[in-house]
């Protein structure tokens, strides 16, 4: 029998324009991506069909955004294939708490109001101190963690598929880049993004979220949602509150979220998300498991056309 677990986008996936699609052709989605009123920026809406770019890679913006997004594609899914179930989800990072919101740990409102106080703090931890992100291809956890101490450093995601991010202070990048090279790193590669996500530089963003945490109801899901942190399901909504916690300024384990779900009998993947990262992620990880990645309408229609009948 077919098990399907769903997989959800974290911050960099983002595209201008993304959900526009979504919003036209489906009121559910019109809906869930209309939720911003009153929480997010005025702007928000224009910033997501129309740009800057710039703007949108603000977590404040980017991180809403594919919040919503990715519960926007759910939404048409279900309308599509009315008898569509999922026996387990996580998500990277951010969309950690778009996979929550899906297995029922809080209600879309709920998640998006954490999200929405997510993006702002992280932006403030990141005007605070200049922080910068690397990734590391060809490196296994050792080799990264060693690279990280030489420089100063943390590691802040082990993606799988020899893929390793560090994450650092910004004037200690060159250091780091060094630090990789004379290891033996085949390639170190600096991210486009505005902080050093997942390292103690996120302690400001982590402390103005717990609060946050603390005042939203949340139960156990009705399926198993990966925790970044622990990679694996957390086994109460008290560990669910403090993984959540956890992950702005821990590891974010993805290799071993995906190997949780292969060993309960997930049969198929699907990323709801724009770009396919971790569909990619997915081949390098557990190649044996096929994962399927729908960000627009035309790939989502495609997606349901492949599932069994």
């Amino acid at each position: 029998m077919e098990s399907i677990a769903l997989l959800f986008s974290g911050q960099g996936a983002q595209r201008v324009g993304m959900g526009t699609d979504l919003a036209e052709s489906s009121p559910a989605a019109r809906k869930i991506l209309n939720l911003g009123s009153g929480i997010l920026p005025s702007n928000f809406t224009a910033v997501l069909q129309s740009g800057p770019e710039e703007t949108l890679t603000r977590t404040t913006y980017c991180q809403p955004a594919l919040y919503l997004h990715g519960l926007a594609l759910l939404a048409v899914l279900r309308e599509k294939k009315t008898d569509f179930k999922f026996t387990a989800t996580a998500g990277l990072s951010l969309g950690e708490f778009t996979a929550h919101a899906a297995g029922g740990t809080l209600s879309i409102q709920d998640g998006l109001g954490l999200v929405a106080r997510r993006g702002v703090l992280m932006d403030e931890a990141c005007a605070k101190r200049k922080g910068a992100m690397l990734a590391l291809l060809g490196a296994d956890e050792a080799l990264a963690t060693k690279v990280a101490l030489a420089a100063g450093w943390e590691v802040a995601n082990l993606n799988g598929g020899g893929q390793v991010v560090l994450s650092g202070p910004a004037e200690k990048l060159e250091a780091v880049q060094t630090a990789a090279k004379e290891a033996g790193v085949k390639r170190a590669i600096p991210l486009k993004v505005a902080g050093a996500y997942h390292s103690s530089l996120m302690i400001p963003a982590k402390e103005g979220l717990a609060e946050a945490i603390a005042n939203t109801s949340l139960h156990m899901p009705t399926v198993p949602v990966l925790s970044n942190f622990l990679g694996r399901p957390a086994s109460s909504e008290a560990e669910i509150r403090s993984s959540l916690l956890d992950q702005v300024t821990g590891t974010v384990r993805w290799e071993a979220c995906l190997k949780d779900l292969a060993g309960r009998g997930v049969t198929r993947l699907i990323e709801l998300g724009p770009g396919g990262v971790l569909a990619g992620l997915a081949k390098k990880i557990v190649p044996d498991l096929p994962c399927a990645s729908a960000g627009t309408l035309a790939e989502l229609e495609k997606v349901i056309h492949e599932l069994p009948r």
